[in-house]
This record gives C-alpha cells, structure tokens and sequence, in this order.
C-alpha cells in the first residue's frame, strides 16, 4: 500500500487502530446480532446511563439529561405560548384521594408504590407515591375554580413519577421512576378543550420529528387501551424496524367531565347556572430519548440528531513529533470551535494529550456527534479542514472560511437527512392487511400493520390472545399458558396502537380484518409493542 502523503499515512494507522480494538470502546455485538445487548452496551458505553442499587431504577448522566434540556426548552417555550404555567405539586397523595376515581385506581393499582413506615412508626394511612398527578392536583383545582373568569386553567409541571412496573425494566423505556411532564387543564367548554388534547398532540409529534428526527403516527386510542377515567386518549405512536415493534411515543388525554364531578370541580356561568368544568391531561416523558437511540443508533453507538445532541460539533486535531507544530494545530482547532460557538452551535474541541486521535475518533462516534472537524499538517498547508458526518460517514474537504457556513448547514441537513431516512425505513415496514391471514403474515415479519377494522372491544381482545401464540409449538404454546400473568405480558401479543387521525379511503360494504363478519368502521394500525 502506497501512501502519497503525511495525512493520508496518518489516516491509515488511526483507522487500523480502531480495527484493532485497541480503543477499548467498540460495541461487542451489532444490532442485528443482539438487540438487547447492543442497546444495553450503546446507552452504556457512550455515557447516558448506569446502572443504580435499586432495581428498574437508573442514574441519567448528564449526556442523556442534556438531550431532555433540549426536548424540556422546546417543549415548555411552546406551553407558555398556549398560555399554560408551570407549577409543582407533592409527590405523595392520600390513599382516599387516589382510590376516589375508580376506573383511574384500577388501571394503576398494580404500578402504585405506597409509603407505610416513618422510621419505626407504622403510618395511619398508607401514601401514595404519584403514578400520575390527577388525584393530587384535582382537589386544589375544586377550590381554585369558583367562576367562569377563573377558566380556563392551565398548568404544567416537569418531575417524576413511580410505576412499579413488574415487566422487565428496559433504561429509558420501562423504568419504576422516570421523568416527565404533565399537564392538566380545566376550561369551561368541551370545544376549546378537545381542540386543546390535538394542540398538545401536534406539539409533541413535533418533538419526535422536528428535534428527534423520529417520524410519528397521530391517531386516537381504542376504547381497551385509552386512559383510564377518561373520555379519550390520542397518542403519538413510533416504530422501530430492528425490533419489529412500536412504541408509544407520548399521549394527550381528553378526561371530560368524569374527574371534574368525582372532585367537584364546577363553575357559575355568566348565567348563575353551576357546570362542571371539561378536563384534560398530558404528559410526555424520558422514552423519548430511548427512542431515538433505538432509530438512530448503528454498530458504532448513538447517532443524535443535531437538534438535540449534548455537543453538535467536536474538534480534533491530528498531533505530530514536532511540539510547536502541535500547538498550531490545536489552536487552529480551538479557533474554529469557538467562531462556531459564537453561531450558536454546541462545539466542542477535544485537546486531550493523553488519547491518540484513533480513540477520540471512536469516542465521539460512540457518542452520537452528528459532526466532526480533522485538522492535520497538510490541512494547515492547504488552509483547510476535513468534515466527517456522523450519520453518513461522508467527508468534506473545506477550506477555513467556509468551515463555520458548511457546518451551520450540515446541521440542517444531517436533521433533514435522519428523519427521510428513518421515514423511509418505517414505511417500509408499515403493510396493509384486509384479512386475518394477511395480518398474521405481515405480524411475524416484524411489520406495523394497517387493517379495517369493527373498532369493537372482543375483536380487539380475541387478536391479543390468537397473536400470542403466532409462531409458536404446541408444545411452547401449552408452557406458555401454565405461565404466570406476569410471563404471559411479555409474549408476542399484537395489539391496537392507535386509530390514525390520516385514514385511507375506506371501501363500502370492507369488513373487519379479523374474520367476525362485522362491518368494518375505521382503519386502525396494529402490531407488537415494547
């Protein structure tokens, strides 16, 4: 092998040091070997999470709480805009005023962590630890609410929450404490509050594809899966193609007036005539952040999209034997940088004497940079950079003054770039299916499917118990029914995802997918989920 130049040598050597291993971070699976691991060892080894003492708890480090600053700003910029404010309620709620709303209780009542000691002393009621803040923010909104002037009210707060989830916990996905916000509204109309549920559902689809890069599907809850104690829930639902399963991505629920007459909370008119106020609540949380790195991520680790990665941009500079050389080029990088962080973008240079630029390379591809800035000898000659994406692996040779132009647009353009892709990986597994054997097949080739359906509660219970045994022997089947509920929850059921807000046409006289000889009502997607 011939080499023409200093930088290209360089170049070798530092790309046969990652082959070798001799970094120490690369990824010991790839995602298509092991899905789990590798999401395991991604999260892991690019420093979102570790692990903590109690089980299906986990420490975010501050390169995962950085990308929730980033979803927190967004998010919150755009509530004050809608009028809503912030506020904070306690974590714990009284056994009386949890369990006041029945259908709400029952949903939660297996995720409820209680507090019954303090120290030695066994407390005369068992505390709630807040699964969700209904209960404790509904009496105070009884007593807040006494005229139509006082509507409507708005407020939002961003905490965490405790589920003691008994499925297997999954970082970020499925975990006992996690944080999020909640919304909760109250107004005197049924108009101006439905209208509210899609204005919030709007913002949090934007979320997914404006900073995540994520594409979502809009729609409405089934009956089965909607928010207990409310009217109807909408969701954002998002899929990953690896894993062949969806995942909720953040809900908006319309509650009506059920929470309203459980707390009595109502209103004089301008009339004088008394009404219960209409309702609603919404919440999006750290799955977020899960999501992304299960679309994005690849066999090198995290791929963020630019809007949300902690560092944009990382610096590094190609060292030499010549000391003085050296120097230069790290405070040519150093200068770069900082004409970047004057434009407003997350630069960073990397100026560690003691990690050869192989190691850093790999380091910050671990982590997800969406861009990285080379500098060696024979760029100072030329008076040029080399751009590298993150996404793409595609270089750019740039000269210094237009260093600081081509990266502001790569940022837009590596964003733009990751949504297409991952839209185009989505639609891809998204299949229309007019029958039940049709569905079946498109199931178990790991796809999302779309199929016209009678939207009524036994169909949608007899796909769940016929789905779990798909692909099963009867002798996995007949030990899969001797299992614990618990085991049963963790099979490979189907399920409704969401019944999109974009429906296809749907022909006169289609019936039900599932075979029943009922007419069918509205297209609904289905699949199996995290």
């Amino acid at each position: 092998m011939i080499f023409y130049d200093l930088h290209s040598l360089l170049l070798f050597l530092i790309k046969f040091e990652e082959m070798s291993a001799k970094t120490g971070l690369d990824l010991s699976v790839t995602k298509d070997e092991n899905f789990s691991m590798w999401y395991t060892q991604v999260i892991t080894k690019s420093e979102m999470i570790d692990y903590y003492n109690v089980s299906g708890c986990y420490i975010l480090r501050p390169w995962s709480y950085r990308i929730w600053e980033q979803i927190q700003t967004f998010l919150d910029s755009e509530f004050k805009a809608l009028g809503v404010e912030p506020c904070y309620f306690p974590m714990f709620i009284s056994k009386k005023n949890l369990e006041k709303e029945e259908d709400h209780i029952e949903d939660f009542c297996p995720e409820v962590a209680w507090v019954t000691r303090a120290g030695d002393s066994e407390l005369p009621e068992p505390i709630a630890i807040r699964p969700t803040s209904e209960t404790a923010m509904y009496p105070a909104f009884s007593n807040w609410i006494r005229s139509h002037r006082d509507l409507p009210l708005k407020l939002n707060q961003w905490t965490s929450v405790v589920r003691w989830e008994f499925k297997n916990p999954t970082p970020f996905l499925r975990t006992r404490e996690f944080l999020w916000q909640e919304g909760h509204t109250a107004f005197a109309e049924q108009e101006e509050a439905d209208k509210e549920v899609l204005d919030i559902l709007d913002l949090y689809a934007r979320v997914y594809e404006e900073l995540l890069a994520v594409p979502a599907i809009k729609g409405r809850k089934s009956v089965k899966e909607k928010f207990a104690g409310g009217d109807f829930s909408t969701t954002t639902e998002v899929f990953i193609p690896c894993a062949g399963r969806a995942i909720q991505g953040a809900t908006s629920h319309s509650l009506g007036q059920n929470f309203s007459k459980m707390f009595d909370i109502k209103f004089p008119d301008e009339g004088g005539e008394f009404k219960y106020v209409w309702q609603n609540s919404w919440g999006m949380t750290t799955r977020t952040i899960g999501v992304a790195v299960l679309v994005h991520g690849d066999d090198k680790g995290l791929v963020l999209p630019p809007r949300v990665a902690p560092v944009q941009i990382i610096g590094i500079s190609i060292p030499q034997k010549d000391e003085e050389l050296n120097a230069t080029l790290q405070q040519k990088i150093d200068d770069i940088v900082a004409s970047l962080c004057k434009l407003g973008l997350r630069a960073k240079a990397d100026g560690r004497r003691d990690k050869s630029p192989g190691w850093k390379f790999n380091y910050w591809e671990q982590k997800g940079v969406p861009l990285r800035i080379e500098c060696g000898p024979k760029d100072m000659e030329k008076q040029q950079c080399v751009l590298v994406r993150r996404d793409t692996k595609e270089k750019l040779v740039v000269s210094w003054d237009d260093v600081a132009s081509t990266s502001s647009a790569l940022m837009l353009k590596i964003q733009s770039d990751m949504l297409d892709k991952a839209r185009a990986e989505r639609d891809k597994r998204l299949v229309i299916a007019w029958t039940w054997q049709e569905f079946c097949v498109a199931l178990q080739g790991g796809n999302m499917i779309l199929a016209p359906w009678c939207l009524t509660t036994d169909s949608e219970e007899w796909v769940k118990e016929e789905t779990k045994l798909l692909g099963m022997s009867a002798a996995e089947a007949e030990e899969q029914s001797n299992e614990n509920e618990e085991s049963k929850a963790l099979t490979g059921a189907a399920k409704s995802l969401c019944i999109p807000f974009n429906q296809p046409i749907l022909p006169e006289g289609t019936l039900c997918f599932t075979g029943n000889g009922l007419p069918a009502k509205e297209w609904c997607l289905w699949g199996r989920s995290f």
